[in-house]
């Protein structure tokens, strides 16, 4: 029998230890352990002999036959990024499986998807437009000795689902994305990354299709401080894409005034598997913390212009070696952490992303009814929205 290992829940030296020619398995949609064993099997066209196989978080749309599907070459500009950057950790054998079934699932999700609104009559693109697309972006990268690699996809995840409970007809979730951009991966094992370019083309794109479903409000929400400056650029180019359309992103997760009050570690004590962050896994997977591993990093390279305490601060923006900074690849206090802080900020940053929401639905209504008014101040030309 084979044993299947969760590299997402794996820690980076945990991963710096896997044998370099294990298959490493990227699945395309979410599939039953049998199935993905059956699949790699099919693949070799031979009798599998491996005694374990590492699983990859799977991909939940974007390729051909899911619900949401972007363009062939734009998807595989995506998953070879993936890929080469496994390649770069040293794995020989890395297979991108997918379900033979997939287009028969889709189609049956899309029929359901279109019973909820997700592709839509004249009358039910009216309901639509009244809703908020949420997009969840997470990550697969390090997160210190004492934390899983799904830490930020964890995280984020577990506030989308939040915000749904709480206002289930006014956003429209997409599943959580596990993978995004990590510009410093080289410097520790078990961080992967897309290429950058590829991924904001990506995100577009998947705008893109929801607007053709009728969508006319979309939340970028984000668990991977790498992603960030990335998605700013997603929101910039759906804006000038799609000007009837109200695109918005934020800083990471938890940014409200909960982010001070619960805290107990000093300044320099938050950024990476930190204080906070610990806190959430520990609330939200405690099976996957090794807080006997858990190693306190504040020294920071802190200038006036340019420090870390949860956000990198200052006038000055810059993607220095985390090296030099980190022996572990923690940046903060985690020692700090308790499962009781963690539930205090999910709970705080699931109200801070209903803010936001509500600030966005006003922000259309207002724009469309200037729009409806025949607002022109200052138009020299009339804005033909692209078909």
């Amino acid at each position: 029998m084979t044993d299947i290992i969760r590299y997402e829940n794996l820690t980076f030296p945990e991963v710096d230890a896997l044998p370099r020619d294990m298959p490493i398995v990227i699945p395309l949609g979410e599939m039953a352990d049998a199935d993905l064993i059956k699949r790699v099997q099919r693949q070799t066209q031979s009798v599998f002999t491996f005694d374990q196989v590492c699983v990859f978080p799977a991909v939940p749309f974007g390729f051909e036959g899911s619900v949401l599907a972007v363009e062939r070459k734009l998807f595989k500009r995506v998953i070879d990024s993936l890929v080469a950057s496994i390649e770069e950790d040293g794995f020989t054998d890395v297979r991108v499986i997918k379900h033979p079934s997939t287009a028969r699932r889709a189609h049956a999700e899309r029929n359901e998807v279109q019973s909820k609104h997700a592709r839509c009559s004249a009358q039910d693109t009216n309901e639509l437009a009244d809703r908020v697309a949420l997009i969840a972006t997470g990550h697969t990268e390090q997160h210190a000795f004492h934390l899983p690699l799904n830490t930020d996809t964890l995280i984020i995840d577990a506030i989308a689902r939040g915000v749904e409970a709480k206002l289930p007809d006014t956003i429209f979730r997409l599943p959580t994305f596990p993978y995004g951009v990590s510009m410093h991966r080289r410097q520790f094992p078990g961080t992967l990354t897309l290429d950058p370019r590829a991924w904001e083309d990506f995100w577009v794109a998947i705008v893109g299709l929801l607007h053709e479903q009728g969508l006319r409000m979309a939340y970028l929400i984000n668990g991977h401080g790498g992603n960030h400056s990335f998605l700013v650029n997603v929101t910039k180019f759906c804006g000038e894409r799609w000007p009837d359309m109200f695109v918005a992103t934020s800083f990471l997760h938890t940014t409200s005034a909960e982010l001070t009050q619960y805290r107990t570690s000093p300044i320099g004590g938050m950024g990476h598997a930190c204080e906070l962050e610990t806190s959430y896994i520990l609330h939200l997977r405690p099976d996957l913390v090794h807080m006997d591993r858990a190693v306190d990093e504040v020294k920071f390279t802190a200038t006036p212009n340019y420090y870390m305490d949860w956000i990198e601060g200052g006038a000055l923006i810059a993607n220095p070696p985390w090296t030099d900074d980190t022996i572990s690849g923690a940046y903060g206090a985690a020692t700090q952490a308790t499962a009781e802080k963690g539930r205090l900020w999910l709970a705080a940053a699931i109200d801070e992303k209903i803010g936001h929401l509500q600030e966005i639905i006003e922000q259309q209504r207002r724009r469309e009814e200037r729009r409806a008014e025949g607002w022109t101040l200052g138009a020299w030309r009339k804005i033909v929205p692209r078909v």
